[in-house]
């Protein structure tokens, strides 16, 4: 009887799974496709307001798109197009 409920158990949960993976790539596939500007605006007016982009210089957009990469939970790739756009708009 235990056998059975273990079986049924993971018969049930590897779809789920799969079909949770397979969302988690498909979000990350559709941030990729979105420009600095789109993820600048979604992503920072979350917490603060944002900043004009010729409120800092090219050096200090990168220090701060490295400090709020980690505490806005970006993506590499996601914080360099932030940074790349503020600097092209300064």
């Amino acid at each position: 009887m235990k056998k059975l409920i273990l079986i049924l158990a993971i018969a049930i949960s590897v779809p789920g799974i799969a079909i949770f993976l397979s969302g988690c790539e498909a979000q990350r596939s559709l941030a990729m496709q979105k420009s600095g500007a789109q993820l600048w605006a979604e992503n920072c007016v979350r917490c603060h307001n944002i900043p004009s982009p010729s409120a800092y210089n090219d050096v200090d957009w990168e220090t701060i798109g490295l400090h709020m990469r980690i505490r806005a939970n970006l993506t590499a790739e996601q914080q360099q197009k932030i940074v790349d756009f503020l600097k092209s708009a300064n």
